[in-house]
């Protein structure tokens, strides 16, 4: 049987188990969980949080990474400025970036959510609004929900995935993680 791990990564931990990138070391998700032959699903930048699904089942971590099967990602996105519906609007339709055109995305504003406190903190500018989006992609190129917000002129300052397909981060603390029993195999 496949395992299946939820992960609630922090800010600052890379989505691997070492670090070979600099001289000061960096947290890993070795600091976190200790289950061998588990391998990331995917990857969450360093400066992003949330959501990292682990598996020993290189099928199944294809099937959740790979882009032709089109697995939701929602993340709840803290961007600079007031995103007004024309800006949401280009997010719907999908944007233009540097290496094409991203699929459409599902996106609203929400209220502020209720979430742990960042560490470090985002920069908080009495002069410079701030709002919060869902954005929910159906593909995973390079810092693409980043990318796609700063074309739309909202540049992101939090970016927090909260599910994968049907997983979600619900019930699940900052830096705290938990297998999931599957019931299928791929």
């Amino acid at each position: 049987m496949s395992q299946l791990i939820l992960f609630n990564k922090p800010h600052g931990v890379l989505s691997q188990f070492t670090d070979s990138g600099t001289e000061t070391a960096r947290p890993t998700l070795s600091a976190y969980i200790d289950v061998p032959g588990v391998y990331p699903a995917g990857r969450l930048d360093r400066d992003s949080e949330g959501l990292l699904l682990l598996t020993d089942d290189g099928k199944l971590q294809a099937r959740i990474a790979d882009p032709k099967y089109k697995t939701p990602k929602s993340y709840l996105v803290q961007v600079e400025g007031d995103a007004a519906e024309d800006s949401l609007d280009q997010l719907r339709k999908g944007v233009r970036l540097k290496d094409g055109t991203t699929r459409p995305a599902d996106v609203e504003r929400i209220a502020v959510p209720d979430l742990w406190p960042r560490d470090p903190p985002v920069r908080f500018r009495k002069s410079v609004p701030d709002c919060w989006l869902k954005l929910t992609i159906r593909e995973g190129r390079n810092r693409q929900v980043r990318r796609m917000t700063a074309a739309v002129g909202l540049p992101t300052l939090r970016l927090v995935r909260w599910s994968i397909g049907d997983w979600t981060l619900e019930d699940l603390q900052l830096g705290e993680w938990r297998k999931v029993e599957l019931y299928f195999s791929l």
